[in-house]
């Protein structure tokens, strides 16, 4: 201790915890050159759309990759399942995720594959093609300009329904209704290690100190908490997203914690300064016991410099520049933290996730019109387009898509399935038609219905239900109004009479 009972400040962790969290960019800079590390930190919550990646099952197909571009066009941060990684690398942009797997093949997809996922896109399917010499050009197969014989390449009961079927119950045991993931600790990854970083008492002349890192499929916030030189506190904060989280429509935040019995604090921030307003929440750990803290918006209490603000603007969920966990002797305006005790601390975080938000689809799923067709009884099979005439002859392909359209439907997940008609090599930008009943004949763009997948992602409207979509002579499509004028699947009565 020195003369004053103080002990020495350490000054050189105070700077290095500003520089890490870059309130001096100059020294940030240049910690980024010496270490070799010049790439500057973005973090990879868009916040512009809905937040987490999407998962694009059948990424490398002629409707997978259009629906791939297009995310990345508007900043979805996108994975991709692909069989082969090398031939996935080839064909898609370099900022796509690529997870190894095959959808009929149940043992490769692990829950990795699900981890910061927010809704799947599956455009996957059998392939079927000319029979091998009947045509040299198979584009004129695909666009329907020439029917030539085709044959199915893989199976259409393992890929079109056992398949789907695998893809769901992955889906299933992740995904939650009205939920949104917002760090998912159970698997590695680099969200502490690139994202967190410790904020102690050392700011303010105090000897505290903390860390966080992956362990037993958690993030750890440990330490050693001291009163010594009018200290007490240690936390944890990200460095600013950027952009903004984006948590409108969402009523609050629900950590998965197991704590040591103190109380905590989660603090949100809605301004990018480092010493801007924070907005609090205090919540009771139970020893060594997993619970999950609901932290309502309206619950939080705006602090500044650890006095609360009468006058402040109330939370916007819109824009929220970085999460922080703290440990601290004092409540708020100087009261002290009754379950607060000097020494070491553990504060173990499984997952943080916002909660109570608007019901959006989960899992959108490309099947084919004509699915309910074969066997239908007053159907004329000579108005009915290649796939319908020749179901049998190509393994029960419609029959096996609408065995795996009710996979979906019976999974519990919010979902959209689209029929598209006959698909066409041809520009975007048509308008559209959508129909239930599986009555329309047509043709329809990779390009529109790729566009479709997009919009679906961001429409309550869209979910829970199963339509038919054709190329329709009308200007560029009114989303709104083509999903409200859907009616939601019956998921009691909707089976492969439908």
């Amino acid at each position: 201790m020195t003369p004053n009972n103080r002990s020495q400040w350490d000054v050189g962790r105070f700077i290095e915890t500003l520089a890490y969290f870059e309130v001096i960019p100059f020294i940030s800079c240049l910690k980024r050159l010496f270490s070799g590390n010049t790439k500057h930190h973005k973090p990879n919550q868009s916040g512009e759309k809905r937040l987490g990646k999407i998962l694009v099952a059948g990424a490398t197909g002629g409707v997978g990759k259009r629906v791939v571009r297009r995310l990345m066009e508007r900043n979805y941060p996108v994975r991709a399942l692909v069989r082969d990684t090398q031939r996935g690398r080839e064909m898609l942009p370099d900022e796509v995720e690529l997870f190894e797997a095959d959808i009929t093949l149940p043992e490769t997809l692990t829950p990795a594959m699900m981890e910061g996922i927010s809704a799947v896109l599956c455009c996957t399917g059998v392939r079927v093609q000319p029979v091998e010499g009947d045509t040299p050009n198979r584009e004129k197969y695909y666009q329907g300009i020439k029917f030539y014989m085709p044959e199915v390449v893989d199976s259409p009961e393992i890929v079109e329904y056992q398949g789907i079927k695998n893809l769901v119950q992955v889906a299933a045991n992740h995904l939650e209704p009205g939920k949104q993931l917002i760090f998912d600790f159970k698997n590695p990854s680099d969200d502490v290690k690139e994202t967190w970083g410790a904020v102690d008492d050392v700011v303010m002349g105090g000897v505290s100190e903390s860390s966080i890192r992956l362990i037993d499929n958690a993030a750890l916030f440990s330490g050693t908490v001291s009163t010594a030189n009018s200290g007490g506190f240690v936390s944890v904060r990200t460095r600013n997203f950027d952009p903004p989280l984006n948590l409108a429509g969402y009523e609050g935040m629900e950590l998965r914690v197991k704590g040591d019995g103190q109380r905590y604090k989660f603090i949100l921030r809605t301004e990018s300064r480092w010493d801007g307003i924070s907005y609090c929440y205090s919540f009771d750990t139970e020893k060594d016991t997993w619970i999950d803290v609901c932290v309502p918006f309206e619950a939080l209490i705006p602090v500044f410099r650890a006095k609360t603000l009468q006058n402040a603007e109330p939370f916007d969920p819109s824009h929220i520049y970085a999460l922080q966990l703290m440990l601290s002797k004092f409540e708020y305006d100087g009261a002290l933290n009754p379950n607060f005790e000097p020494g070491t601390f553990s504060l173990k975080v499984e997952t943080i996730k916002a909660y109570k938000g608007a019901t959006l689809p989960q899992f959108i799923m490309i099947s084919s019109a004509g699915v309910t067709r074969p066997g239908r009884p007053g159907i004329n099979l000579e108005e009915e387009p290649p796939a319908v005439r020749m179901n049998d002859q190509l393994g029960g392909i419609l029959t096996w898509k609408l065995r795996g359209e009710d996979a979906v439907r019976q999974s519990g997940i919010p979902y959209t399935i689209i029929r598209p008609c006959a698909l066409t090599e041809e520009p975007g930008g048509k308008g559209l038609a959508f129909e239930q009943g599986d009555n329309i004949r047509g043709k329809v763009s990779r390009e529109d219905i790729a566009e479709l997948c997009l919009q679906a992602l961001e429409q309550s409207q869209a979910c829970n239900v199963t339509f038919e979509v054709k190329e329709a002579e009308t200007s560029s499509p009114d989303w709104h109004h083509l999903f409200s004028s859907l009616n939601s699947d019956n998921a009691a009565n909707f089976s492969e009479s439908t």
